[in-house]
């Protein structure tokens, strides 16, 4: 039966960097490391930068998601 599964919605990566793990786990520590900085500089906690600020999804290796026409592509449908 897994065999014959595919994807239900037509959207893949930019790029073919099969993942951005590493670049999340980089874009996370920096996240956590100013966090800790601005907690021990005494700094309000309402005021904790957000993780949109610390990293830009765009210099990541896919560059984002992007649709596709299944119809010229099929293979791209198989999990």
């Amino acid at each position: 039966m897994m065999s014959r599964s595919r994807k239900k919605t037509p959207i893949s990566g930019v790029t073919t960097a099969p993942t951005e793990k590493d670049d999340k786990r980089a874009a996370n520590r920096r996240l956590r490391r100013e966090v800790r900085k601005r907690l021990a500089e005494g700094g309000d906690a309402t005021a904790l930068p957000d993780l949109r600020e610390i990293s830009d999804a765009g210099a990541m290796a896919k560059d984002g998601k992007t649709r596709f026409d299944p119809g010229q592509r099929p293979e791209e449908l198989r999990k």
